[in-house]
């Protein structure tokens, strides 16, 4: 369960935890790996390093920046954008040929999201489609910059793209609740995006299944059960001020943005300040 999970539902013994997330080994990212995905054997030694590890061949392709690729197996699926979250196997070398990280050998693919890696990665992946597996060569300006925690110099890798996860966008309106934004005499403002098939709206002390997520006022994303992939469960006395009387007003099916100040949020903890939710409500219990 995130940190902001852990606000939202006071800890209570009754809500489903999230998807725990571990640290990933994955050196190069700053996001959380989560439970096993494309599972394969694992390798019982580090992989060759292939025979270019080098220097790219004539034959690889250049951009300005001074990342070289190459094809080793086309894909047919989705390219990825920046902001989103990819799924991938990879292996790095470093150009003396020494295997430093590897998915395959710890038997699990990992995921993150493609603008919070290494600026070669963020560039180079953009480029593939699912299904593809890229070589690239990526220049030290574009990975670790000699850090002495890093590897150094140029690195190699292989990865292969297995899938494309959206993240969800900031929206447009996420600095200030618009005109037409339905406000509460607390302070909270609200708008529906899409119309509830249900009629029951929940009570007070009702638990309810949401998917969510939540910006902070700079368009920040903080937290997201969309991106798990996984909704969460909760009563709503159990949560900050804002979702409780919010998630009220809502029917099943019906989702809705919600602008909610400090003061019904978490009160000058981080995330500090106004925060935005769009919530679906999926059940009421």
């Amino acid at each position: 369960m995130t940190r902001t999970q852990a606000r939202l539902v006071c800890a209570s013994a009754a809500i489903v935890a999230a998807v725990a997330f571990c640290s990933a080994s994955l050196a190069f990212a700053q996001a959380a790996q989560e439970k096993p995905l494309f599972e394969v054997p694992k390798l019982a030694r580090p992989a060759p390093a292939p025979a270019d590890v080098a220097a790219p061949p004539a034959d690889a392709e250049k951009t300005a920046s001074g990342l070289a690729s190459k094809v080793l197996t086309p894909g047919s699926g989705k390219k990825p954008a920046a902001t989103d979250e990819v799924v991938v196997h990879y292996t790095g070398w470093t150009t003396d040929g020494k295997m430093f990280d590897s998915s395959y050998v710890r038997g699990r693919a990992s995921k993150f999201v493609l603008n919070r890696v290494i600026a070669g990665w963020t560039e180079g992946v953009q480029l593939m489609g699912v299904g593809e597996k890229r070589r690239l060569w990526i220049p030290e300006a574009l990975a670790y910059k000699g850090r002495e925690d890093r590897p150094k110099g140029m690195l190699v890798f292989d990865i292969e793209l297995m899938a494309v996860n959206e993240m969800p966008v900031a929206p447009a309106d996420v600095a200030a609740a618009p005109a037409d934004a339905i406000k509460s005499k607390s302070g909270l403002a609200s708008k529906v995006l899409k119309e509830g098939t249900g009629t029951k709206k929940p009570g007070k002390y009702s638990t309810v299944t949401v998917h969510y997520s939540g910006w902070q006022t700079n368009g920040q994303m903080f937290d997201s059960s969309v991106t798990r992939g996984e909704p969460i469960s909760f009563p709503l006395d159990q949560v900050i001020e804002g979702w409780s009387e919010g998630v009220q007003l809502m029917v099943v099916g019906e989702k809705r943005r919600f602008w909610i100040p400090q003061n019904l949020a978490y009160k000058g903890q981080d995330p500090k300040g106004m925060l935005v939710f769009d919530v679906e409500l999926i059940a009421i219990k």
